[in-house]
């Protein structure tokens, strides 16, 4: 596939007035849109890069297959397509929640592409593993969610929405979230459920060579502060962020600590800010 057709199939989309550039991949069945609270912190200063999955969003549906996206490797080449086909060097990626795994393994694949990964709300396994880690969910529980899924989407829409915000005070964020939920097909979102709860990737984290921060939300069920803790002793030049934000989206219910944490943590890595070699970034 030729530079002109990933950026198509991925609906890519390029913003701002910098030269950096900074990709941003969302969470689990979203589309790019959801970055729309924070963007403006960051087109003054950046090259905003935002894109869809295959099967998100405004993605081209017809190249979905639910094999290649029925685990984490389908999501990870798509980041690398549009990459390689902006041929980037040196980028910043924002990924929210599993986009958060799935940046890093595009990042063990092609380091070069990447000077920094920010990771919101990251988990590298859901599942509980006793006595040493305790990822949040049993796997009757997650394999009661995909059932629910599967029977009834819509009330796992509803369901699903309020428990990623655990937070009563914005309902109007969770009403969004599951109108997004509703306006995929069930089948994408069935592969996506699958490849991001049922991985485990705490073994790759010591592999991982580009510096990152992890921001951890408060009162976050889908990854824990212990989640977060364990991510940051075992991922090499880590930082993490304990965050007010309630909840599993402070990009959506707290935009302004979410663009000042990463703005902070940006400003205070300013090599590679600085570096020129940062690709040709084709639009």
């Amino acid at each position: 596939m030729n530079s002109p057709d990933i950026l198509t199939r991925n609906n890519v989309n390029i913003k701002g007035n910098g030269k950096q550039p900074i990709i941003f991949a969302a969470g689990f069945g979203c589309d790019q849109t959801v970055w729309n609270p924070i963007l403006e912190s960051f087109e003054k200063d950046y090259r905003i890069i935002l894109f869809d999955y295959v099967g998100l969003g405004k993605s081209d549906i017809s190249a979905f297959d639910s094999v290649k996206y029925g685990n984490l490797s389908g999501y990870v080449q798509d980041v690398l397509d549009v990459c390689s086909a902006l041929d980037l060097k040196n980028a910043i990626f924002v990924g929210h929640s599993v986009s958060s795994m799935i940046g890093i393994l595009a990042s063990l694949q092609k380091p070069e592409y990447f000077s920094q990964l920010i990771m919101i709300g990251p988990s590298p396994c859901y599942l509980n593993d006793p006595p040493e880690y305790f990822g949040g969910f049993e796997e009757e529980d997650l394999k009661g969610l995909v059932n629910l899924m599967e029977k009834n989407y819509i009330g796992w829409a509803n369901a699903f929405s309020a428990t990623l915000l655990n937070n009563s005070e914005r309902s109007d964020v969770a009403n969004e979230l599951e109108d997004r939920f509703c306006s995929t097909e069930p089948a994408v979102i069935r592969a996506f459920a699958q490849a991001c709860f049922f991985g485990d990737n705490r073994n790759d984290l010591p592999h991982v060579t580009v510096p990152s921060l992890i921001m951890q939300c408060s009162e976050d069920v889908i990854a824990p502060r212990n989640v977060g803790e364990y991510l940051a002793k075992h991922l090499p030049s880590s930082t993490i962020t304990f965050m007010n934000a309630i909840g599993h989206c402070p990009h959506m219910t707290d935009p302004v600590e979410t663009a000042l944490i990463i703005r902070d943590f940006l400003e205070s890595n300013t090599e590679s800010i600085m570096r020129e070699d940062i690709g040709a970034l084709h639009e």
